[in-house]
């Protein structure tokens, strides 16, 4: 059958328009799918929800925070409490079946935590996830305390200690006054310093500038040439045109507070690893995998973000190793 020309201008442009919807339709198509896949997911996986429970140790909080908040960023159906007890609490928590993870400055003990994990059929998982190193610091104009021994350290800062002069911690020393900074008691740097100097958290001398914003201590000891403080390595690294760190004496002789130190545990006993535990129930849960991964593979940007030492890479592989065993 033959088609007039009109018809053949009618249907030439029918079919354009039919093409053009066509396109328009899949385009759109392929946006809802954007869309509703991108803010629940890490890798473009299925979208992940649920809530994740997480206490423990008050210096291990700011890094699992840190990760928290930048994972719960990726993905928005799943929320993650970090709590705050102290080591020892959050092992009480954790053992007890409330807390999926659990912060721990130490390794759990195994004769008094773990059996009551095994008692309740917890099975854990531990972890590496940073180190932790303190920096005792002097004002620049202090020549003579280049190195202090645990001892003098102790007899600085216990609490019956009334120490006001740089000649009482040794005679060699100037006649200069001495006047204190350091962490307040909310932190976890000062239970760490006075469990490793004082031999009991949380017992120190209480007449001295204390606070949690560690740039006062700074400014402190800088403004005063007879100033004593202490931090933690990473903020000391970022202010070590303003303040001379000290070397300490745990018994082996004297050791700087560096990267390197902290890592290898020579730095003593002022250094430290930290973990987590991952209840290993958990662990099949997809939030909770992908957020200790998350947490693994993110570890150095997180601990510099959170002002600590990170792992080395043999440590770092360690720990990813150990969790992808537990994980599969």
């Amino acid at each position: 059958m033959r088609i007039r020309p009109q018809y053949r201008v009618f249907l030439l442009a029918l079919a354009i328009g039919l093409l053009a919807f066509a396109a328009a339709g899949c385009g759109r198509s392929d946006t809802q799918s954007a869309s509703a896949a991108s803010p629940g997911t890490t890798s473009g996986g299925p979208k992940l929800s649920g809530r994740i429970e997480v206490d423990g140790s008050s210096t291990v909080g700011p890094l699992v925070t840190a990760a928290a908040e930048d994972f719960q960023a990726q993905n928005a159906g799943v929320q993650v409490t970090v709590g705050i007890s102290g080591t020892g609490g959050g092992f009480e928590r954790f053992c007890k079946g409330e807390t999926d993870i659990s912060d721990a400055s130490r390794p759990i003990k195994p004769d008094e935590e773990a059996p009551v994990c095994n008692k309740n059929g917890i099975d854990y998982t531990e972890l590496q996830v940073a180190n932790d190193g303190i920096a005792v610091v002097v004002n620049k104009e202090n020549t003579w305390a280049t190195c202090l021994t645990v001892e003098q350290l102790k007899k600085i800062w216990e609490p019956s200690s009334k120490v006001d002069n740089w000649n009482k911690v040794d005679p060699s020393f100037p006649d200069q006054k001495m006047t204190l900074a350091g962490p307040g008691t909310d932190s976890g740097t000062f239970d760490f310093f006075t469990k490793a100097i004082n031999g009991e958290e949380d017992a120190s001398r209480t007449d001295y500038q204390a606070t949690e914003d560690d740039n006062i201590i700074v400014q402190a000891v800088e403004g005063d040439k007879g100033g004593l403080g202490y931090f933690g390595l990473s903020y000391f690294e970022q202010n070590q045109g303003n303040l001379n760190d000290v070397q300490v004496n745990g018994g082996s002789g004297c050791v700087s507070p560096t990267t390197e130190t902290v890592q290898d545990g020579s730095y003593t006993p002022l250094s430290r690893p930290l973990f987590i535990y991952v209840k290993n129930a958990s662990l099949a849960k997809p939030e909770v995998k992908a957020f200790v991964k998350y947490l693994l593979d993110n570890e150095e940007a997180l601990t510099k973000k959170a002002l600590f030492v990170p792992m080395t890479a043999d440590q770092a592989q360690k720990s990813q190793s150990t969790f992808e065993a537990a994980a599969t």
